[in-house]
């Protein structure tokens, strides 16, 4: 407990047992502390909502009532993720082989967490939270659908922050999206045409006679 008397927001992961292992394990002082503190961010801050707009994917994790996980990945331009304020975000769940287990879990239990991870600069965020699915609401679909992606919608889920931490980059391989090389590539090749075309220029100019 904190010094309000309040359990510190990390105790949504770190249950008796985790907290147990981590004695076990040596790190539990290194998580007292942050305990102390509160625990972790549980309001969407503006560093989170700047990350999170960048992203192309996401994967949604839940659990039925008897808690069998289960891991959906969703993937869209960027900003097809969006902080709604500071403690709801939203997407559509575009059409997809229509199993519909996330939203059978959902229906039974909405407790879920969002895992983000961005290749490029070696960075991922958990968030911890309830989700709920929002079928035929057009107005909120339209809000959420990003503008000229071609996909089809089938619903919305929302997503409530409890909690979020970022983890740290230890491990995560360094990948490089296909649109970045293509930008990078063409941004090369401009710069290329633009040297040769001034080495022919100096050229041109040192063969004139004087």
């Amino acid at each position: 407990m904190d010094q309000a008397g309040k359990s510190p927001s990390s105790d949504i992961a770190f249950t008796p047992m985790v907290k147990a292992a981590q004695e076990r394990k040596g790190s539990r002082s290194v998580y007292a502390a942050v305990e102390e503190r509160g625990g972790w961010p549980t309001r969407v801050t503006p560093e989170l909502a700047e990350f999170i707009a960048e992203q192309t994917s996401l994967f949604l994790a839940t659990a039925s009532r008897d808690g069998q996980p289960y891991v959906q990945h969703r993937g869209g331009p960027p900003g097809f993720l969006r902080v709604l304020d500071e403690a709801t975000l939203g997407f559509v769940d575009f059409v997809g082989n229509r199993q519909y287990i996330t939203l059978g879990n959902l229906a039974e239990n909405d407790r879920a967490q969002l895992f983000l991870i961005d290749y490029a600069t070696r960075r991922r965020i958990k968030i911890w939270g309830k989700a709920r699915v929002v079928e035929g609401d057009e107005v909120l679909t339209a809000k959420l659908m990003p503008q000229g992606y071609r996909a089809k919608p089938s619903q919305v889920i929302l997503f409530t922050v409890t909690a979020w931490d970022a983890n740290c980059p230890q491990h995560i391989p360094v990948r490089i999206g296909a649109s970045d090389i293509a930008a990078a590539l063409a941004e090369r090749d401009d710069r290329i045409r633009a040297l040769e075309a001034e080495v022919a220029a100096l050229r041109a100019s040192a063969a004139k006679p004087d």
